[in-house]
């Protein structure tokens, strides 16, 4: 496993530039073009082709490489960075592991989680360079290349802010990603999706008349944005997920006093916004364009425009010399990752605790964005098994609240292989029999069929049916699945260069 302290030595990966760095000695895991290109939906248009893969809009391509464009219309001496994370197999050369024992890895860094730790001003690169907001030539929109998506979104959107804030009363820490629109020359709208932790700081902060301070890291280390995505109850509130990320590397991740706010900032990132939430204050998503839509979201829709959502007024931005901008798009592979990998994490986690050695791997499918659907590998080894697998899927639903579908198989399936696990559910699966429903549950806000048009058992929006298909064998009829079983050999004696 990588996360422990040798995990220095071994990957030199300790920023966004070292990663970059390191993905220019891998074969087709980067690209960049030094053509110029529009960061108004011409970017994202772009790399929907190279790379995105994940649930966006076809054609696309899977595993593509990440992508860096050079020269950004309307913005001097800034690059930009997307789907750095946007293969499963980039993650696991990030954080020194085989891609399919990514959800172990992750697992265990929690355990020997690393708390941060603060550095002086002069140790940060991250304020290289200050802009105040209170200079009358300050705008987000002209110093900050965020993109829009696509035509239709509601603004310029910052993806791949690491938003870092904490608890009025006990100072206990939370980092997140949020969907962060910028809405004018020095204020953000934020969405929080219900339950996260710093709008629980947020709305004890308001409830108290006061602002809340808030930092947005961009361009960090993949370990910190792997590790950010965490959720409860894995992470529970007073849970500072930046510590997990200290135990992928084995070193503490360094923090830096704000210059303007009374709250820190990743000191390696290239860009770090310092600002407020303001409180009893409210603002239309889309107020600047009307469209009446958000951005594309990670189930492969466009996300509606929130009528009223809380204000970030900034105070500064500070940045690396030659910073470098990072973004994402919302239905991509990159989601799936980020979003995936902890969630796989989180569910070996309960299920080893309440029957250990009995799932062997989990996938957080790229069909769901990470989120909505995964494929559990469990073993039966004994008839007392049976009908354990299905309790394995209840935890599972458990670990992680956004869950919608669990796919169950056996041992001698690819979990990572879709072609597999349709065979699993084509051989090994009666839809009578093998199906469980559990209607009326919460799940996910952004999946679009939870509404009652859609179903007379959701009541209300954000509503859903969970469902279990139980593509595993009955143990008493394993004899009867034996796969065909075909000769081992060594294929390199045939084809020297087969990988």
């Amino acid at each position: 496993m990588a996360n422990n302290a040798d995990n220095k030595i071994k990957n030199p990966i300790h920023d966004l530039r070292s990663a970059l760095e390191f993905l220019k000695n891998q074969p087709g895991e980067l690209v960049s073009t030094n053509v110029e290109v529009d960061p108004c939906a011409e970017l994202s248009g772009v790399y929907r082709y190279v790379g995105a893969g994940g649930t966006c809009q076809r054609p696309t391509r899977k595993n593509g490489p990440a992508m860096v464009f050079n020269k950004i219309k309307g913005f001097d001496d800034i690059s930009v960075v997307i789907g750095l994370n946007g293969s499963r197999k980039r993650v696991g050369h990030f954080l020194n592991c085989a891609p399919e024992k990514l959800g172990h890895l992750l697992k265990d860094s929690v355990k020997n989680a690393i708390q941060p730790v603060l550095v002086s001003a002069d140790k940060a690169v991250c304020q290289q360079v200050t802009h105040f907001a209170e200079d009358a030539n300050f705008d987000l929109r002209k110093l900050l290349p965020a993109p829009t998506n696509t035509e239709e979104d509601a603004g310029p959107y910052i993806t791949m802010g690491l938003c870092y804030a904490s608890d009025p009363d006990t100072h206990e820490s939370d980092i997140t990603i949020h969907r962060l629109c910028v809405q004018s020359r020095d204020e953000l709208s934020m969405w929080l999706t219900p339950g996260r932790h710093i709008d629980a700081f947020r709305m004890k902060a308001e409830a108290q008349g006061k602002a809340l301070p808030i930092s947005i890291s961009i361009g960090v280390d993949p370990a910190i944005e792997i590790a950010a995505c965490f959720e409860p109850p894995t992470t529970p509130l007073g849970f500072d997920e930046l510590s997990i990320a200290g135990a992928l590397r084995g070193h503490a991740v360094e923090m830096v006093q704000c210059k303007t706010i009374n709250e820190k900032a990743i000191a390696h990132a290239e860009i770090v916004i310092e600002g407020e939430l303001l409180p009893n204050l409210r603002v239309r998503e889309d107020q600047n364009t009307n469209t009446g839509k958000a951005m594309p979201e990670f189930p492969g829709y466009t996300g509606a425009a929130k009528d009223a959502l809380p204000v970030i007024k900034v105070k500064a931005v500070t940045h690396r010399y030659h910073p470098i901008w990072r973004t994402t798009i919302g239905p991509g592979e990159e989601h799936v990752n980020m979003a995936g990998i902890p969630t796989e994490a989180s569910i070996l986690d309960m299920v080893e605790r309440a029957m250990p050695g009995k799932l062997l791997n989990v996938f957080a499918h790229s069909a769901g964005g990470g989120k909505l659907l995964a494929v559990m590998q469990f073993k039966k080894s004994a008839p007392v098994d049976e009908g354990r697998q299905r309790q394995a899927a209840l935890l599972a639903f458990s670990a992680f609240s956004e869950l919608k579908h669990v796919i169950l198989v056996d041992e001698d399936v690819d979990i990572f292989d879709s072609d597999d696990v349709m065979w699993a559910m084509q051989t090994r699966y009666q839809g009578d029999v093998d199906t469980v429903f559990i209607p009326g549950v919460r799940c996910h806000p952004l999946d679009p069929s939870q509404m009652p048009d859609y179903s007379p058992s959701i009541l209300q929006e954000g509503m859903s049916c969970k469902t279990i298909f139980d593509c595993t064998v009955p143990f008493h009829l394993k004899a009867h699945f034996e796969r065909s079983r075909f000769k081992e050999l060594d294929v390199k004696r045939f084809l020297p260069d087969f990988e």
